[in-house]
C-alpha cells in the first residue's frame, strides 16, 4: 500500500514538471540574455536608431513598440492627474490622494497601452521576436561578430 502511495506522489510530482516545463517553454526564447556572467553594455537610442535602418523586418517593428511606450506614459499621467485631482478635491485624505492618483497612473497606462496597440497594429507583429532580435544583434554587435 505505501509502495502504491509513493509511486502515485512521484508520478504526479513528474506530471506537474512537465506541466510547468511546457507553460513556461516561452522562457527559452530569453536562455541566450538572461542569467549570462557579464550583461551586455547598455544601448543608446542611436543604437536602436542603427538597428531600425539595418533590418527591414524587425526594424520598423521594433521602432513602432518604442513609439508605443509614449502612449502607456501618456495614458498615466493623465489618469493619475485625473482619479488623483478628483480625490483631492473630494476626500481631503492624503492615503486616499497617494492610493487613487496610483490606481489612476496604473489605468492610464493600460490604457493608454491599449490605445497604442491599436493604433500602431501592434497586435499584427511578433513583439518578442522583434525584442529578441535587437537582443541579438546588439550582442553581436558588442561582441564585434557583427557584419
Amino acid at each position: 500500500m505505501a509502495d502504491e502511495a509513493v509511486g502515485f506522489v512521484k508520478r504526479h510530482l513528474e506530471e506537474l514538471k512537465e506541466h510547468w516545463k511546457r507553460n513556461l517553454s516561452f522562457l527559452d526564447y530569453y536562455k541566450k540574455t538572461l542569467g549570462r556572467k557579464d550583461p551586455l553594455p547598455k544601448w543608446t537610442d542611436a543604437d536602436v536608431d542603427e538597428f531600425v535602418a539595418s533590418d527591414p523586418i524587425y526594424g520598423p517593428q521594433l521602432k513602432a513598440l518604442r513609439e508605443s511606450r509614449k502612449f502607456a506614459v501618456a495614458g498615466a499621467a493623465l489618469g493619475a492627474a485625473h482619479l488623483g485631482g478628483i480625490s483631492l478635491k473630494y476626500s481631503k485624505s492624503p492615503h486616499g490622494v497617494v492610493i487613487a492618483t496610483g490606481f489612476g497612473a496604473l489605468c492610464g497606462g493600460i490604457f493608454g497601452s491599449e490605445v497604442a496597440e491599436h493604433w500602431y497594429q501592434l497586435y499584427k507583429i511578433d513583439k518578442q521576436g522583434a525584442n529578441l532580435r535587437f537582443l541579438y544583434w546588439w550582442e553581436d554587435k558588442t561582441r564585434g561578430t557583427h557584419q
